[in-house]
């Protein structure tokens, strides 16, 4: 706001505008997930200070541990793993990098652990996996079978159109979200998680203040 006491020559910058869009989107291949459980957690703290007896296995328990749930019951997944799935795609186009995304795009989650609803067919998978030292060991985590979810992103209008958004949400697709994933850095047969845009009539966009609520 300028005074008369503003000089002329003085650095005048506007304010960055933000939109938002929501966005739905459709699984393609099954969504695996696996949220550090607090025994997980437990178990890593306690690693090389106390020798503990071999607990029985509970699938079932380790199961229900891995589902991101939000307070109200609903599975969701956290926000930040659709937001790196975005920002990870920009290695498929030119003249946008990784950092720039980071900076210009926000998704929204819901809760304390900021996870994004989602929908779909649940069940429990059992996986072989390699830990440690490569030691075999056994894995039961959800999966959720013909998912979907709508992410709400908030995002800077002046440096990304929302049609590049809707490009960049369908790029992340295709690397995927979760476990198992074909961006996964671990993996070279990864398959799962991928997704698209569902339709883009249902896509909502928000302008100015409305972005902020």
């Amino acid at each position: 706001m300028a005074t008369e006491e503003t000089p002329a020559n003085a650095l005048k910058l506007e304010r960055i505008g933000v939109q938002r869009i929501e966005v739905p989107i459709q699984g393609i291949t099954p969504l695996i997930v696996h949220a550090w459980s607090e025994k997980a957690r437990r178990q890593m703290m306690e690693a090389g200070t106390v020798r503990r007896k071999k607990e029985a296995r509970d699938p079932e328990g380790d199961f229900e541990a891995a589902r991101h749930r939000l307070p109200d019951g609903r599975d969701g997944y956290p926000a930040v793993g659709f937001k790196a799935a975005m920002v990870g795609a920009a290695r498929l186009f030119d003249g946008v990098t990784m950092t720039a995304l980071k900076q210009w795009l926000f998704l929204q989650g819901e809760g304390p652990n900021q996870l994004v609803p989602i929908t779909g067919k649940i069940s429990r998978r059992e996986d072989m996996v390699r830990v440690g030292n490569g030691v075999a060991d056994i894995r039961w985590r959800p999966q959720y079978d013909d998912w979907s979810a709508l992410l709400i992103i908030d995002f800077v209008a002046s440096a990304i159109t929302p049609d590049s958004i809707l490009a960049l949400v369908d790029a992340a697709g295709i690397g995927g979200a979760g476990e198992w994933r074909p961006s996964a850095p671990k993996s070279a047969t990864g398959s799962y998680g991928r997704f698209r845009v569902a339709s883009v009539d249902a896509i909502t966009l928000h302008k100015g203040a409305e972005a902020a609520g």
